[in-house]
């Protein structure tokens, strides 16, 4: 029993340990990744301009609700032969007539009318996709910038730590009298400079921050994934394609509005068409105490406005909306050319100055380091090679920034317009 007891004690001493250990991993685990796709999904949510696209859609929505709806009747009620001379003096000869007019609408007004709305929702749905790519390229743009200011944050503590050790050599090297004093003054005024970068690298990063944790309506205080920076396509970028707007969401919105401006000219058209105004109506006659049925058929005289005037309004949007439609497939074009050689030479850049630029400047640094406590180098020569090492990994950084935001417009610009539609 003794035994029983013991081997119970330990069991439960050694999950206690276990809980107790898995508790301090808990507290000790840092926050997740906030990853890009995780940014652009948080944005998405936070964006205004995603909530005004949501309003177009339901407003579109209600429009076309109306559009589909019959126009009312109207109640009518006359009273004749009132308050005259005679027999018609007062109320005794008075006619009263109480009836409802329904009008009837000709030409497809309502038709057209629905035609107009479906369009005009479609177009909302359009704005609502911009929206959302806008959205992404705006939140690649920050976050990409907030990793790159990390990158150069890291990059300038580096330069500082290599400033401080070469302000240490040079100090060695003055007390033992195999340099002059000279060779101190430059290596502290080398590591001034890299402290008020790095300090500089540190404000930078923070205001890169705070401008992604706005546009994503939250605080960013977790680790962002600073590995994109340096995801390059396997294979070099290859020939550019024949830039094409067909399919994409700019010219998409272009066809929207030329189609809403065909749908306009068609209701102008049914417009034109007098509707009817028909109803039964009961009459009272006072003098006899009759009563008697009337039958009443109103019709517009487009006397003074035949609806031409209209017609003519909407051919000449139609034709304005069909040359915008043409202009916009021009610059759509041209924007993709353009985009596509600036990627291509962006990662042309970024190839070569992360890549055997990078590893040079590094090798000549260190080259450097070694002949300078050797006494091979002076100290000019080392502190250029440190300067040279500085400016080409910040060049890299910025290389591999500028890739990434032009893939990121290139993407905006050949976004696919989404496939059907809310009819």
């Amino acid at each position: 029993m003794k035994k029983l007891l013991a081997a119970m004690l330990a069991a439960a001493s050694c999950a206690s340990a276990v809980q107790a250990q898995q508790e301090r991993v808990s507290a000790d685990a840092s926050p997740p990744i906030l990853t890009l796709e995780r940014a652009i999904a948080a944005a998405g949510g936070a964006a205004p301009s995603a909530d005004a696209a949501e309003a177009g859609i339901e407003a579109a929505r209600a429009n076309r609700t109306i559009a589909r709806l019959r126009p009312n009747p109207v109640a009518e009620a006359q009273v004749e032969n009132v308050v005259g001379t005679g027999p018609y003096s007062g109320l005794r000869s008075a006619e009263t007539t109480m009836g409802v007019a329904l009008p009837i609408e000709l030409g497809g007004k309502r038709s057209a009318r629905v035609a107009v709305a479906n369009a005009q929702l479609s177009r909302a749905e359009l704005e609502a996709a911009i929206a959302a790519v806008d959205v992404r390229l705006q939140v690649t743009s920050l976050y990409v910038e907030a990793i790159a200011a990390e990158r150069r944050l890291s990059t300038a503590g580096d330069q500082l730590r290599i400033a401080d050790d070469a302000l240490r050599a040079a100090r060695v090297r003055v007390q033992a009298g195999r340099a002059s004093p000279l060779e101190e003054q430059r290596a502290d005024v080398a590591k001034i400079n890299a402290a008020a970068s790095l300090e500089r690298a540190a404000r930078r990063t923070d205001v890169a921050r705070l401008n992604l944790a706005r546009r994503l309506g939250r605080s960013v205080d977790g680790p962002l994934d600073t590995g994109l920076l340096d995801q390059l396509p396997e294979a070099p970028y290859g020939p550019m394609i024949a830039p094409s707007a067909s399919g994409t969401l700019t010219l998409a919105a272009a066809d929207a509005d030329l189609a809403i401006a065909d749908a306009g000219i068609r209701l102008a058209r049914a417009n034109r068409v007098p509707d009817l105004n028909v109803g039964p109506a009961l009459r009272r006659l006072e003098a006899t105490n009759d009563a008697a049925a009337v039958f009443a058929i109103l019709i517009p005289i487009p006397l003074f406005n035949s609806g031409r005037a209209a017609v003519a309004q909407a051919s000449a949007e139609r034709a304005r909306a069909e040359a915008r439609r043409r202009m916009t497939a021009l610059d759509v074009d041209q924007a993709i050319a353009e985009a596509q050689a600036e990627a291509a030479n962006a990662e042309t850049t970024a190839r070569a100055t992360a890549g055997p630029a990078l590893a040079a400047a590094q090798e000549a640094a260190r080259i450097a380091r070694i002949g300078y406590r050797e006494g091979k180098f002076g100290q000019l020569d080392l502190l250029d090679a440190e300067r040279t090492l500085a400016d080409t990994r910040v060049a890299a950084i910025d290389a591999l920034a500028n890739y990434h935001n032009a893939r990121a417009r290139l993407e905006r610009l050949i976004a696919p317009a989404p496939q059907g539609g809310d009819q």
